[in-house]
């Protein structure tokens, strides 16, 4: 009887940004095993089982009052700009939710004893052809990446109980039909035999996002803290390389993909408009720590073809992550 008290006092975990297409993907993902409460600016959404609520992430006062209220023992931060072409357009408003939002929340979560986790990009890197490890200085040559490495060194410097996860480029589906995510572009057009023109120049990982809510899950189980993880498919692609494995795996026509060059708003005089860029990240630290093995990027599109068509569980557990 004991044991069943204690299996069903859930933990309280609480997502700045739950309208985000991470936000809300990792809420889907960890509802049935914890609490779930998330806050939203503008875009009201709606979780079966999860309490959603508004909150203005640069106002002090309320994100004191959310935190406070429900004294989460997990505090994730998705809200922000995480485009690297809307940060380039909007430099103020994507400092002011990328850095100054998750400054306020992480106050409050020092205050309150609740635990940061923090969302990150390998675009804190130059994109040079190298294996980044942890402790490599971050050289972004985007705005956007500046300010995920400021994040990051806001959080490590003044925190005392976080986690951040240093992520490729994830992919999946969002909760919002009016801002369709470009992996449900991609999907979309070749549902409609429409021909599109995919970059071929920048390099990253690429991984279900249900991949990064089941680390967090396993950090939670194992009290993880005061950490950075890079989080990766073991393997990078281009966006159109991606495009290709993806048609393969889902049975579409490759024939509808072409090579482009997309534009990639990097900080003046960085590099050519024509030069490859690679953000390949290590994953030794997060495989040796939990004892796990990261997916190549084919097996990362099976576990998406077995969620979407309903095979193994929702939730894709039974083909993810090996533990070793």
């Amino acid at each position: 009887m004991k044991n069943a008290d204690l299996s069903s006092k859930k933990r309280t975990v609480l997502i700045f940004g739950i309208s985000s297409f991470v936000g809300s993907n990792i809420a889907e993902y960890l509802k049935l095993d914890f609490k779930i409460i998330g806050t939203y600016f503008k875009t009201k959404v709606s979780i079966p089982g999860v309490m959603t609520l508004p909150c203005d992430v640069l106002d002090k006062d309320q994100v004191q009052l959310v935190i406070y209220s429900f004294k989460p023992d997990l505090v994730i931060y998705c809200a922000g700009v995480s485009s690297i072409k809307e940060s380039s357009e909007n430099e103020r408003l994507a400092d002011a939710l990328n850095t100054g939002g998750l400054i306020n929340v992480s106050e409050y979560c020092q205050r309150y004893k609740a635990k940061i986790c923090f969302i990150s990009s390998s675009f804190v890197f130059g994109g040079e052809k190298k294996s980044y490890i942890e402790m490599d200085i971050p050289d972004a040559n985007t705005f956007y990446g500046k300010a995920m490495a400021a994040s990051e060194f806001y959080i490590q410097k003044t925190s005392l109980n976080y986690i951040i996860f240093r992520c490729c480029k994830l992919y999946g589906r969002g909760i919002n039909p009016t801002k369709p995510t470009w992996f449900e572009n991609i999907q979309r057009n070749l549902f409609l035999n429409k021909n599109i023109n995919l970059d071929n120049r920048v390099h990253t990982g690429f991984l279900d996002v249900y991949y990064l809510a089941l680390i967090i899950k396993v950090c939670l189980s194992y009290e993880v803290t005061n950490r950075m993880f890079q989080i990766s498919s073991i393997d990078e692609n281009t966006l159109y390389e991606f495009a290709i494995k993806y048609a393969e795996a889902f049975a579409q026509s490759k024939n509808l993909i072409s090579k482009g060059s997309a534009h990639f708003p990097e900080i003046s005089g960085r590099s050519s408009a024509s030069q490859e860029l690679f953000y390949a990240m290590d994953l030794m630290n997060l495989e040796g720590f939990l004892h796990i093995k990261l997916p190549t990027i084919a097996d990362s599109l099976k576990l998406t073809f077995d969620r979407h068509f309903g095979r193994n569980n929702e939730r894709g557990e039974t083909s993810a992550i090996k533990f070793i």
